[in-house]
C-alpha cells in the first residue's frame, strides 16, 4: 500500500511539473504597435498578429493602438512613452511598445533624430521605413538597393502587388516576408558597411527587427 501510494505521489509530481513547464512555454509577449498610417500598417500589423506562428508557435500577442494619420515621429514616440508608462503602473503585462513611422522623401519629417533620441531614452522600439512603409512592402517581393523617394516607392509597390492605393493583400505579404526580412537586414548591413547615417540611409526599413521579435527563436 505505501509503496503505491509513494508511485502515485511520483506521478502526481511529474505530472505538476510538466503542467509548469507547458504554462511557461504559453506565456505570451505582449507588444503595442502605435503607427503612423491608418490603412496599410495597421493592415499588415492585423494579418501578422494573426499568423499561426506569432501567435501560437512564438505565443506573441500584438496588441495596435494606431495613431491619427499624418502625426510625425515625435508625437509617435510621445505616445508611446505615455502608453508605456501607463501599461507599468496599471498592470505591468507590456512586454515592449514599438513605433513604426517614415522618413520621407523629398522632404523629411520633422525632428526625426529628436524622436529617435526620445525613443531609445526610453526604450521604444522603432521599426523606420526610409522612405516610407512601401519600401518594406517591396521588399516582400524583390531586393531593392537604390534611393526612392515617397512616389517611387508607392509606384513600385502598386506594380508588384497589383492592389490600388493603401490597401494590401496581408496573405500575399505574409507568405513573403522571411525575404523581406532578409532583404532588409542586408540593406542595414550595406549601410553599416558604407556609413550611411539615418536619416540618409534611404531604402531602409526597421520592420525586420519588429519581425524577428515576434518570431519563433
Amino acid at each position: 500500500m505505501n509503496r503505491k501510494r509513494d508511485s502515485n505521489r511520483r506521478l502526481l509530481s511529474r505530472s505538476s511539473s510538466i503542467a509548469r513547464q507547458v504554462g511557461r512555454q504559453q506565456v505570451k509577449k505582449t507588444i503595442v504597435v502605435v503607427c503612423e498610417g491608418t490603412k496599410t500598417e495597421p493592415q499588415y500589423i492585423d494579418a501578422l498578429a494573426a499568423e499561426p506562428d506569432v501567435r501560437d508557435v512564438a505565443a506573441v500577442h500584438i496588441r495596435q493602438e494606431g495613431a491619427d494619420e499624418g502625426a510625425v515621429p515625435l508625437t509617435l514616440v510621445k505616445r508611446a512613452i505615455q502608453i508605456q508608462v501607463r501599461a507599468e503602473k496599471e498592470s505591468g503585462e507590456v512586454d515592449e511598445v514599438w513605433c513604426i513611422f517614415d522618413v520621407e522623401w523629398p522632404t523629411n519629417h520633422p525632428h526625426l533624430r529628436e524622436a529617435v533620441s526620445l525613443a531609445n531614452e526610453h526604450g521604444i522600439h522603432l521599426a523606420i521605413s526610409n522612405p516610407c512603409f512601401e519600401l518594406w512592402l517591396i521588399l516582400h517581393f524583390e531586393q531593392c538597393g537604390r534611393f526612392l523617394d515617397n512616389d517611387e516607392a508607392r509606384h513600385r509597390r502598386k506594380a508588384l502587388d497589383s492592389k490600388p492605393n493603401k490597401h494590401i493583400d496581408p496573405k500575399v505579404y505574409m507568405e513573403n516576408r522571411a525575404l523581406a526580412t532578409e532583404r532588409a537586414a542586408w540593406l542595414d548591413q550595406k549601410h553599416e558597411r558604407d556609413r550611411t547615417d539615418f536619416p540618409d540611409n534611404n531604402p531602409s526599413s526597421g520592420m525586420h527587427k519588429l519581425i524577428k521579435s515576434v518570431s519563433p527563436p
